[in-house]
């Protein structure tokens, strides 16, 4: 018999996660054991008949009502298809919407048909492959327009650099790029192209102008490139991608409308002299996902950023700081807020004063040089103290190396705050695409999966939402 994870540590799933990928989480269920669905506080084990049960678990039979993650209205994805190796990829997407009862309809660029044929595409959509803007029968039958407005998401896959340049600047030249400009329908971009071509600051200026404009990012993901580089730059996978499609496609519930809820993400940098300064290695990444997720579940986001190369979110409020007194001016302003999270890897330390030239080695002589440090503002405790303005709920996070549930339950005790967030560190976790977090109350801990970044933010944005949902409902029931 094949080896199983043991029960005490079932792997965690969020509802929504739950819905979308039911099969897989059946699947999961009989090869790697019992496997854990929470929400409000409640967990569900889902197991074989006769598992075992989780430590201080009991187990009962549930009859589930599984429904395909497709509303009653049959949904329909129009699929662009750029020039790139990764182009084969998007077959296997197709067949994985169609599993899902998802159509699709494809329109290939020319540089596209390098890679797959409009035959092999067409056999797995069941449909008419379009590829030319100036062709009168298609135009005829079904005008770019029309085209570009026929479906309920526009799914570029993978999304090169040229076609992401002449979406970013409304450049139209092609079926492909006008049908975007055309589209009045939500657009997901799988960007697929070379490591140095998306670290390029003309695709980093258009990503940012792109999501700016509304468009839905996945990917890209890091790894070997066809032309041997490795990076950033591999489209995702076309699971992935899938994910990412159907719940697009999925009604969104908005908990969060009407709330406020302050974000404070990135590093704070401390100045030495005009070019040095004190930081740490904080991407931003975990705090701008967690600020995305929140706005889509309808809140009003006011995202404190320290420096990071990192796109605003879609439909928040960017302040961007470089110190941690400008932090929480900045967070301080943002009150009254339903809930303050902060994220952001403050400096804990400052020098006591900055020199007002560069330092310059020659002066010292030989001798070791010395810096005073003076104790930065305790941004999380400074939020979470009592009084008028106090959010309703106040999360920190822990990011530590060693010892994370001791050092996250303290801090969860001196803060004053309501949840701590702990993660270790100490591995690729700062500048990653991954995180594993284990929620830390003062009624107990609820432990996550690694996984990525934005499923992280997911689950998180989702038990704010429960609680500050549960709060309301406690102070209308009073």
């Amino acid at each position: 018999m094949a080896s199983r994870k043991t029960p005490d540590t079932p792997d965690n799933w969020t509802v929504a996660d739950a819905k979308n990928r039911f099969s897989e989480l059946v699947t999961k269920a009989l090869t790697d054991g019992p496997q854990r669905v929470t929400r409000r506080g409640e967990t569900v084990v889902v197991a074989p008949v006769g598992a075992i049960a989780p430590a201080g678990m009991t187990m009962g039979r549930i009859e589930f009502e599984h429904h395909e993650p497709v509303p009653a209205k049959e949904r329909r994805v129009l699929l662009i298809l750029g020039g790139g190796i990764a182009a084969y990829k998007s077959l296997e997407l197709v067949r994985l919407l169609a599993k899902a009862g998802v159509k699709t309809r494809a329109v290939m660029t020319k540089a596209s048909k390098e890679f797959v044929t409009p035959l092999s595409l067409g056999s797995l959509t069941g449909d008419k492959v379009y590829e030319d803007l100036f062709d009168l029968t298609d135009e005829a039958e079904m005008g770019h327009i029309e085209l570009s407005r026929s479906a309920d998401l526009v799914v570029v896959a993978p999304a090169t650099a040229d076609l992401m340049a002449k979406a970013a600047n409304g450049i139209s030249n092609d079926l492909a790029s006008t049908t975007l400009l055309a589209t009045d329908k939500a657009v997901l971009y799988a960007p697929a192209m070379n490591v140095r071509m998306w670290e390029h600051p003309a695709t980093q200026r258009n990503l940012k102008r792109l999501i700016a404009d509304g468009a839905h990012i996945v990917g890209p993901d890091q790894g070997e490139m066809a032309c041997g580089e490795f990076g950033f730059g591999r489209m995702a996978e076309p699971q992935a991608i899938r994910d990412a499609i159907l719940a697009l496609l999925q009604p969104k519930s908005r908990p969060l409308a009407g709330k406020r809820i302050i974000v404070t993400a990135g590093p704070t940098i401390e100045p030495i002299d005009p070019v040095r300064f004190l930081s740490n290695r904080s991407s931003g990444k975990q705090g701008y996902a967690i600020a995305a997720a929140l706005a889509e579940l309808g809140a009003d986001v006011r995202l404190i950023s320290g420096p990071v190369a990192l796109a605003d979110p879609p439909n928040v409020k960017v302040t961007r700081i470089e110190t941690a007194a400008e932090m929480l001016a900045a967070s301080e302003a943002a009150l009254p807020a339903d809930a303050a999270v902060c994220v952001a890897a403050v400096a804990d330390w400052r020098p006591e004063t900055r020199a007002t030239d560069k330092i310059k080695k020659d002066n010292s002589g030989g001798a070791a040089m010395t810096i005073s440090l003076s104790e930065n503002p305790d941004i999380l405790a400074t939020l979470s103290k009592a009084g008028p303005r106090r959010p309703a709920l106040v999360v920190g996070f822990a990011a530590e190396t060693e010892k994370v549930e001791v050092h996250a339950k303290k801090k969860l005790a001196k803060k004053g705050c309501d949840w701590i967030v702990g993660n270790d560190v100490s591995g690729d976790v700062m500048g990653g695409a991954e995180n594993e977090i284990t929620i830390y109350t003062h009624a107990g801990a609820e432990r996550f999966a690694r996984m990525a970044k934005e499923r992280v933010a997911a689950a998180l944005a989702e038990r704010i939402a429960d609680a500050l949902t549960a709060e309301k409902t406690e102070r209308v029931s009073a």
